[in-house]
């Protein structure tokens, strides 16, 4: 059963329990009071018969049963009455006895010398008080018995009894509609807390629902709320961590193959020139070099990615030498795709982190790498300008439309889907070459001419003259 249910039928149930046993208490109340008046009244005209008789036999002198019967025939009819022996005879009284039709003698149920009463069913619809009381007459002891009659309290009870019935019947019926109604408003945070619920369990996390009250299920609701947002909130960081653990993976793999494309091509160097000395330490030296780069790299990137750090210690960095050493690591590669590679950099110093600044230009030249074909020109230029220090990557490439430039930096964004998936792209480089950049405090700037080429500019900060 719902407890919308539960809560109606407890509501109508109790309450007309409530409002019968009270109605039956007062009833039966009132009708044990009146007849109580009713055997107070009978008791007052046992008394007042007894004086009566006791008046007149002192008038005449009694000398059997006759004058006994006499004697009650004389007494003013106030009720009926009757005298009787112990044997239940009757004696005399009241010229009306209808009411002691089969009433049992008192010498049954009452002591000598006793006084008492016992309520009798004289007919089908008719009860009476029965009273009775023992006096000595005669030399003997004789019981004046008195009998009122109370059939209307019993009719009153009844017609009582009746009008609280159909008076319950319509109460009945108004405590079902305002138990309706009151159960109805009393549940609605509850059917509100569920119908959010089902929608939180379906993926909708920011449901809440109003709290209109300061009671139980106010806070409950309240409650509700804020469980809600806590959830919501670690949804969300989980999805987040998810994302990054995912960003890291596509871009490390994105990231690897960049110091790989020169540890390759500088092999193929060793391979095909294996006896220049001078160009066996060079290569050598420049495969160590991005081997260790990339041993450093991958944890950088899990700290920048994964855990989001924002706090990589920044060293001075001699900027022509750093940026020769960029276009060199890709060199054998440029050579290999028939590219032209310049580098030109004014010397300046300007704080970095090398690794991941070396990742945004390797991450540049081999985008114009790719962009570029066979014959075409890279120039990877570096110079002081006010603001601080300009790194700029131009190429001679296909370019990129209009429509393209404000969201290349997005992740897994690709201009050119078909040509980046031939060339093993994932759409992470760019995304994370502006997150090193925002990291340096420096900004990335996008210029392109379809079919004629693109440039890209990194501003840092700093630059102070060599």
């Amino acid at each position: 059963m719902k407890l919308f249910w539960k809560l109606f039928c407890s509501m109508v149930c109790v309450t007309t329990l409530a409002c019968s046993l009270n109605g039956f208490w007062l009833i039966d109340g009132q009708f044990r009071a009146s007849l109580d008046q009713e055997v107070e009244e009978l008791y007052q005209e046992d008394y007042m018969l007894r004086y009566v008789l006791s008046l007149e036999a002192e008038g005449q002198p009694l000398s059997g049963r006759e004058e006994l019967s006499q004697l009650a025939k004389g007494v003013p009819p106030t009720t009926y009455f009757q005298l009787s022996d112990g044997t239940g005879e009757r004696l005399g009284g009241s010229s009306s006895d209808r009411l002691f039709w089969d009433s049992p003698s008192p010498a049954g149920w009452l002591a000598d010398n006793q006084r008492g009463w016992r309520l009798e069913r004289v007919g089908e619809d008719t009860f009476a008080l029965h009273g009775a009381s023992a006096l000595t007459l005669l030399g003997e002891t004789v019981w004046l018995e008195t009998c009122r009659d109370v059939t209307y309290l019993f009719a009153q009870r009844s017609a009582q009894y009746r009008s609280f019935f159909q008076v319950m019947l319509a109460l009945i019926a108004g405590v079902a509609a305002l138990s309706f109604v009151v159960s109805h408003l009393i549940l609605r945070p509850l059917t509100r807390l569920s119908e959010a619920t089902r929608r939180m369990a379906a993926g909708e996390l920011d449901e809440r629902v109003p709290v209109t009250s300061g009671d139980e299920l106010g806070r409950l609701s309240a409650d509700f709320n804020a469980m809600a947002a806590r959830i919501e909130e670690q949804v969300q960081a989980l999805t987040d961590a998810a994302r990054r653990e995912k960003d890291f993976t596509g871009s490390f793999a994105h990231e690897i193959k960049t110091p790989l494309t020169s540890i390759i091509g500088y092999a193929d160097l060793l391979l095909s020139r294996p006896a220049a000395p001078s160009l066996v330490q060079e290569s050598a030296g420049y495969i160590f070099r991005e081997g260790r780069r990339l041993e450093a790299l991958s944890q950088k990137l899990m700290d920048l990615i994964v855990l989001d750090r924002q706090d990589f210690p920044l060293r001075p960095m001699s900027m022509d030498s750093f940026l020769v050493r960029a276009g060199n690591a890709l060199r054998p590669a440029m050579e290999q795709a028939g590219l032209d590679l310049k580098v030109e950099a004014e010397a300046a110093v300007v704080p970095l982190e090398p690794d991941l600044m070396e990742t945004v230009c390797l991450n540049l030249l081999d985008n114009a790498r790719k962009a570029t074909q066979p014959g075409g020109h890279i120039l990877l230029l570096g110079r002081s300008v006010a603001e601080g220090y300009l790194i700029q990557v131009s190429d001679t490439g296909k370019g990129i439309p209009a429509e393209e430039l404000s969201r290349i930096t997005e992740p897994f964004y690709m201009v050119d889907k078909s040509r980046s998936r031939a060339q093993g792209g994932a759409g992470l480089g760019l995304s994370l070459c502006r997150r090193v950049v925002e990291l340096h405090g420096g900004t990335l700037e996008f210029e392109s001419v379809p079919g004629q080429g693109t440039t890209v500019r990194v501003r840092l900060k700093g630059g102070n003259q060599a």
